[in-house]
């Protein structure tokens, strides 16, 4: 697919990193990418190959992206598309999840034989609002309770299928570092004790993979090692390719060979744009004190505004603007 020079133009802070989101959920979408998330997360794959798991992973996945571009075309199928990713139910509001798809635990003869639902969600920071775990809970039972006329109907309960919430932390506080834990329903029996196979209560996880690429990438061939690699703000896309390739077999296709070079790219921009909003901010701070001082000295005003030209290079209007913003009361 061509690839517009969208990076060329001129983009704010917050457009860039809006972009920079997208391109980590494309990046994670990439069936080569779940693969390796799958067997680092769950049981019933880690014998299995990441060539074996992407087998059984479906090909109708979404990835809640929102063109870069007016009328940009979406990806091809070698990144994940098709399953919706919005949940809508009648009075509990609308939810759009991250990547959303259906895969298979493989039985006997490594045929395809439990159907899984799993949801998968990129999380910048593992500090927020809420408890992360928590609104992984959330995710999980609303695909439990979204099966209803689509897994199953009436009241054939026993074909809920388990659901995964999954979600992926990058720049994880020191004291974690690079962790995961897994929350599950489990049975206690608290009198005697009550026969049930644990497939029939075991249907929802919560997974959170915390990253810290500073503290230590994690051991190569490792989940954590691939992810931070992958996800990593520090490496260029050649370094990424080149230990991606080596390290975890990975298969550069032209499609996330593209993604990883443009949020590379935009990690860029956003470290460029801090910088000069930081300079900048130094800027109006220094402006703020000169003017502020000068009306405490009761230098004129015309004084002031020669002074703020001279030491800012601004014009005249720049600078009469400038003291009418800091001039308060004074």
């Amino acid at each position: 697919m061509k690839r517009k020079t969208w990076i060329s133009r001129e983009l704010d802070t917050a457009g860039i990193k809006a972009q920079y989101d997208e391109h980590v959920k494309r990046i994670l979408g990439s069936r080569q990418v779940l693969a390796r998330i799958l067997k680092g997360t769950i049981e019933g794959y880690r014998s299995y190959s990441p060539e074996e798991i992407t087998l059984w992973i479906e090909p109708d996945i979404e990835i809640a992206s929102v063109p870069l571009c007016p009328g940009e075309e979406k990806m091809d199928d070698r990144l994940i598309n098709g399953e919706n990713t919005e949940s809508k139910v009648p009075g509990e509001g609308t939810i759009t999840y991250d990547i959303r798809f259906r895969a298979f635990l493989p039985g006997k003869n490594k045929k395809a034989e439990i159907k899984l639902l799993i949801n998968v969600e990129a999380q910048k920071k593992f500090y927020v609002k809420y408890r992360i775990v928590t609104r992984g809970i959330f995710y999980g039972a609303r695909m439990l309770s979204e099966q209803l006329d689509r897994e199953f109907s009436n009241s054939e309960y026993d074909k809920l299928k388990k659901v995964y919430s999954i979600f992926i932390c990058m720049n994880a506080p020191m004291h974690i570092g690079n962790a995961m834990a897994e929350y599950r329903i489990t049975k206690e029996d608290i009198i005697g004790n009550i026969p049930e196979p644990r497939k029939s209560y075991d249907k929802l996880s919560v997974i959170i993979i915390c990253l810290n690429e500073k503290l230590k990438k994690g051991t190569e061939g490792t989940l954590h090692g691939f992810l931070n690699t992958l996800l990593s703000p520090e490496m260029d896309r050649k370094e990424k390719e080149e230990s991606l390739v080596r390290d975890y077999g990975m298969k550069m296709e032209y499609e996330l060979g593209e993604e990883l070079s443009e949020m590379c790219n935009l990690s860029e921009a956003i470290e460029e744009n801090a910088i000069k909003r930081g300079i900048q901010q130094g800027i109006q701070q220094g402006i703020q004190i000169l003017i502020e001082d000068n009306l405490e000295e009761k230098i004129p005003e015309d004084r002031i505004i020669e002074k703020l030209q001279k030491k800012f290079k601004l014009n005249k209007e720049e600078a009469v603007k400038y003291l009418e913003k800091f001039r308060g009361d004074k």
